[in-house]
């Protein structure tokens, strides 16, 4: 009678998460597990996992990718003999609208915050897309003459070597932040970005985030068969 309760309980358990989770969003789910619901919810729970753990090792490439860029912003600026102003200010105007507002609109997070309008402040508000449109065809002969040399392990100083796999991260990384179905898309694909950034800026910053990196380690213990590896 005991595991007859036992069994009873967790099945209703699982109902419960299932519920609170929402069908909609589980569908997918027991679809891919044939409509097996404590296998979907096990599923759920590991691409919860997998999640995580791309969210770790986005964390450090988004820093370093962005300080990356910011120093060289920094230097051109210097170049360009704008004393008094920094770089955000966009005195040339050749930041696009978007960017511009992306500024403006970080500058105003700060000031609610009440801290020093510092640019260092400035930077940490500024989202992951600010940085993969610096990267963009637009500034194909404006700023990315200068920000190429934030690479410079790239194989080559094409443009497109370095938008294309941080495009596909912030798309990647957006579906992360909704808490979307990710255990059926190319996860190894998304890490290999994350390695070939990386490693074009320093291959000892590839190695130390590798190291702290739980990804590969989830990705050999899932149990699951996936659409793509």
């Amino acid at each position: 009678m005991h595991i007859i309760a036992a069994v009873t309980a967790a099945a209703q358990t699982n109902i419960t998460v299932v519920e609170a989770i929402s069908q909609p969003r589980m569908a997918a789910y027991q679809a891919h597990c044939g409509g097996d619901r404590d296998h979907a919810l096990e599923l759920y729970a590991w691409n919860a996992q997998v999640s995580a753990a791309f969210w770790e090792t986005l964390g450090y490439l988004e820093v370093i990718l962005r300080n990356a860029l910011v120093t060289q912003l920094q230097q051109r600026h210097h170049l360009k003999r704008n004393p008094g102003h920094s770089w955000l200010d966009d005195l040339r105007r050749e930041l696009d609208q978007r960017a511009r507002d992306d500024i403006a609109t970080a500058r105003g997070r700060v000031h609610t915050k009440g801290k020093a309008p510092s640019d260092g402040q400035t930077i940490a508000e500024l989202g992951f897309g600010f940085w993969r449109y610096l990267l963009a065809s637009r500034y194909a002969t404006t700023l990315w003459p200068d920000l190429a040399s934030a690479f410079p392990n790239a194989p080559s100083r094409s443009r497109t070597t370095i938008e294309a796999p941080v495009k596909a991260l912030h798309v990647f990384r957006n579906r992360l932040a909704h808490h979307e179905p990710v255990w059926n898309k190319h996860l190894v694909a998304r890490q290999h970005d994350i390695h070939t950034v990386l490693d074009a800026i320093d291959p000892v910053l590839k190695a130390w985030v590798t190291k702290n990196c739980r990804i590969s380690a989830v990705l050999q213990g899932c149990t699951f068969t996936r659409p793509h590896p």
